[in-house]
């Protein structure tokens, strides 16, 4: 793998570890706090937060747990861009990611495919130079999957017609293959604790439903909140016409649980995508 072309972490330190050893040890302690949530049915995808691990690490660990002893072809991680806004969607066009625990390689021929006759999705950078929703995904893959490839997807805009091209586009180069999609997404941000319940329900709500069209409406009128909400809405489209038929919310909460300040909250949900027989 050309090194000159690793993307480098990015946020280690801040939002996990940096060293190895405490990193490894850190995501094997969130396994330890969560139980088990036997799922029935092929898992297609999953929800996950993206915050520190401090905050969100636990809820993630509930939807991670649930791929021990599992492997996948590729990964597929749709996230919003949180520090650079542009229109479009961006597709890494470097040849790895670089966390503590290794390097990962970009799934070159997924790419490809996914780039074909697009306009709308690009091969570049933007969105991705500094972005920690799809980072801190990675260590948690390290950790229960064996070595994979992968693919960090980044919505510059988040707009309806984009969540619904990138969600079927997705389904067509992922036909007939074993690929987990993910989704990397907080929920509501800095309301009062109350608020962030209200406000989450209704995201929970039309997950459970899997309900892409209300959740995409719910978003567009404020009704409820997610910084990631058309990363959500584009894998569960792909999940959806893959033959995914059902969600399993696994776990939900916000900072307020962890840190007692229930002033301004963050909501964070963990959520399986699964096909059921």
């Amino acid at each position: 793998m050309n090194r000159s072309s690793i993307r480098p972490n990015a946020v280690a330190g801040m939002f996990y570890p940096e060293r190895s050893s405490e990193l490894s040890s850190s995501i094997e302690q969130l396994f330890d706090q969560t139980n088990d949530a036997p799922i029935s049915g092929t898992i297609v995808g999953l929800i996950v937060p993206h915050a520190g691990y401090m905050y969100s690490g636990s809820t993630a660990a509930y939807a991670y747990r649930l791929l021990k002893k599992h492997s996948f072809d590729s990964v597929i991680i749709v996230a919003p861009s949180h520090a650079e806004y542009f229109d479009g969607i961006s597709v890494y066009n470097g040849s790895g990611y670089e966390t503590p625990l290794g390097d990962i390689s970009i799934d070159n021929e997924m790419r490809d495919a996914l780039l074909k006759n697009e306009s709308l999705i690009e091969s570049s950078e933007r969105g991705l130079r500094n972005e920690h929703a799809v980072e801190v995904q990675l260590p948690f893959l390290q950790n229960v999957l064996p070595p994979f490839r992968f693919l960090p997807i980044v919505m510059g805009d988040q707009r309806r017609d984009y969540c619904f091209h990138l969600g079927k586009k997705l389904a067509h180069i992922l036909a007939g293959k074993h690929s987990l999609l993910i989704a990397s997404t907080d929920l509501s941000h800095y309301h009062t604790y109350q608020q962030a319940k209200n406000l989450d329900h209704v995201f929970i709500h039309d997950i459970e439903t899997f309900d892409c069209e209300q959740l995409i409406n719910h978003l567009d009128n404020e009704t409820t909140e997610a910084c990631g909400g058309g990363p959500a809405v584009a894998v569960m489209t792909a999940a959806k016409l893959l033959g995914a038929n059902s969600i399993r919310i696994l776990h939900h909460c916000n900072s307020g649980d962890i840190t007692g300040d229930h002033k301004r909250v963050v909501g964070y949900l963990s959520a399986a995508i699964v096909r059921t027989n």
